[in-house]
């Protein structure tokens, strides 16, 4: 097969694959007891299975293992030995909820895994200060993709819109090692999405959010652009991953200025605050959905235009972010104190 389209099957396989588990993983979380309960920080009135997020990982791997060409053994070898880690200690945790120390160590010793086989940010030419960056960005980024899992096919679907961009832009630049991970991660999502889409039978748990969020994070560093310049350039993964961007940011500087820990969980997220709107779960999903897509068309016209547009395109995109940033932040003041105490 010629090596381009190396990533239909991974992405036909990454879907099966995920598509038959889910049920598996399912029935496994019911009696093992690994559920999410009902509590005032979250949404669902019921006990939830919560290993949907094995089926995920599990699909991941046997996709990029299948067809993995053995140039790129090592970086791969690396980015499933931390993709493991972390899925082993999201299954932990979810069972018995460990502390944040904890999870973000293992997060850090996961990111530096595939920093050292050469998986890092190259903007400044500088390891004193790329390789910090490059750990920042890995760990922030699962983060990021779990706190989104709030609500019945955000987190997925989010992933697989950003993971369908990131496979367009990489196909279209012949990053072979890049189409193949985001077109593992598109199918999984996908694959999973279709027993998690409200209303749901199923969460991913923090197995599923933290292996998205660590390989979108990789295939936001590995992206390389033939033709346009990294002044430009790093603002298309920016785009790519608006929304959990925005809605990490959002819920730090929300428990930050109301004196909160910053891991502990609330209805402090976008999705809460257009529920809190009237919107039903469903518009909420479709409009986060909508603003991923719109961004994710930005990212791909800085990089098809000349530098100076794309310099004018993404600094109005960038202006744009930022005021929805300020009225999601406006809609805070205005919920009811009761719902704010519940966080």
């Amino acid at each position: 097969m010629d090596p381009s389209l190396q990533f239909i099957p991974i992405m036909i396989v990454g879907f099966a694959a995920a598509l038959c588990l889910t049920p598996l993983t399912r029935q496994i979380a019911m009696r093992l007891g690994v559920t999410a309960e009902p509590n005032p920080r979250n949404i669902h009135a019921r006990h939830m299975p919560l290993m949907g997020g094995a089926a995920i990982y599990v699909a991941f791997v046997i996709s990029v293992l299948l067809f993995s060409p053995p140039a790129y053994l090592v970086e791969l070898g690396a980015i499933v030995a931390g993709a493991t880690m972390l899925a082993w200690i999201g299954y932990i945790d979810d069972r018995r909820h460990l502390s944040p120390r904890a999870r973000l160590l293992v997060m850090l010793v996961a990111a530096l895994v595939v920093v050292l086989v050469g998986v890092r940010i190259q903007l400044f030419s500088n390891p004193l200060v790329d390789i910090p960056l490059s750990l920042f960005w890995i760990v922030a980024l699962i983060n990021a993709i779990n706190w989104i899992d709030n609500m019945d096919g955000l987190a997925a679907g989010i992933a697989a819109i950003a993971a369908a961009f990131f496979l367009f832009i990489a196909v279209t630049e012949g990053q072979i090692l890049v189409s193949m991970l985001a077109a593992a991660i598109f199918g999984s999502a996908i694959g999973f999405l279709i027993y998690n889409f409200n209303p749901s039978s199923t969460f991913m748990g923090d197995m599923g959010a933290y292996t998205l969020g660590f390989v979108l994070a990789i295939v936001a560093i590995k992206l390389r652009f033939a033709t346009q310049s990294w002044h430009v350039t790093w603002m298309a993964p920016i785009f790519v991953l608006a929304v959990p961007i925005t809605d990490m940011n959002l819920a730090i500087m929300t428990r930050l200025g109301e004196s909160r820990e910053l891991m502990l969980g609330g209805k402090d997220h976008i999705s809460h605050r257009l529920l809190s709107l009237g919107f039903t779960q469903r518009q909420t999903l479709f409009l986060l959905y909508l603003y991923s897509v719109v961004f994710g068309l930005i990212a791909l016209a800085i990089i098809r235009v000349t530098r100076e547009q794309a310099l004018a395109i993404g600094g109005v995109a960038l202006a744009l972010m930022l005021l929805i940033f300020l009225a999601l932040v406006a809609l805070r003041g205005r919920s009811p104190k009761r719902e704010r105490a519940a966080d």
